[in-house]
């Protein structure tokens, strides 16, 4: 296989390379998701032959790893000047922000392993804040996949959500209000809970539940770090 740089020409079909292919993947990831997004719609996109695509990745999986670094890409580094847990939100965040970005890009992220250099990039960037603090080593990489996982299953969960209506025809409002109404048609005496909390069950706010998770998470992380200092727990 050829270096990132390598050219393809299909007979007749103009040169392309993987940046291009990559760039082409992921407007085909947009229009049609992960499902729709195959060796042979992205040759036809950029006008090569399927076989040509395969001097540049082995396999789909290959090209979904490729995606999902292009993705992140877009995460904005927080400011040097910030403390630990400022810029632990500030990552948290911008992963959010860089998935919503793009269809399926939680999908994608959560199933292929992070060797591309803007995850590693960010992957350091997360651990030496971690490690900063004063985080054992092993807290270290705990602590760095479950804020990871948090924003990635999360964007995940709410897209999925979003995708239902989409495929219903229906607004995020209308699919919120029939399950609102559901939920307040249940019998009282048996979901007592689920009827009065109707309201806040179906409440819109994703950025409002993103909050309140990542304060959460950081309060405990904080906690455990205080405690770790005063009990004298060796790093490792």
């Amino acid at each position: 296989m050829e270096g990132s740089g390598a050219k393809v020409r299909g007979r007749g079909h103009p040169v392309t390379d993987r940046k291009a292919m990559v760039e082409a993947a992921l407007g085909l990831l947009d229009e049609a998701g992960v499902e729709g997004l195959s060796m042979r719609r992205l040759a036809e996109r950029l006008g090569v032959k399927a076989a040509s695509l395969y001097w540049h990745v082995r396999n789909k999986e290959e090209l979904l790893g490729l995606l999902a670094d292009e993705i992140c890409a877009g995460v904005r580094e927080p400011r040097l000047d910030l403390s630990w847990r400022e810029k632990l939100e500030t990552l948290v965040r911008e992963n959010r922000r860089v998935l919503l970005g793009h269809r399926d890009a939680a999908r994608i992220l959560a199933g292929t392993v992070p060797t591309g250099p803007n995850r590693l990039r960010l992957a350091e960037t997360m651990l030496g804040t971690l490690i900063g603090a004063g985080f054992s080593r092993r807290d270290v990489v705990r602590a760095a996949f479950l804020l990871t996982d948090y924003a990635t299953h999360f964007v995940a969960e709410e897209t999925r959500f979003a995708s239902v209506g989409k495929a219903h025809g229906s607004s995020d409002e209308e699919k919120l209000a029939r399950v609102r109404r559901h939920f307040e048609a249940l019998p009282e005496d048996e979901y007592p809970l689920a009827v009065s909390l109707a309201g806040y069950l179906t409440d819109p706010d994703a950025d409002g539940r993103f909050e309140f998770g990542l304060e959460a998470l950081l309060d405990g992380l904080e906690k455990k770090l205080a405690t770790r200092g005063s009990s004298g727990e060796p790093s490792g």
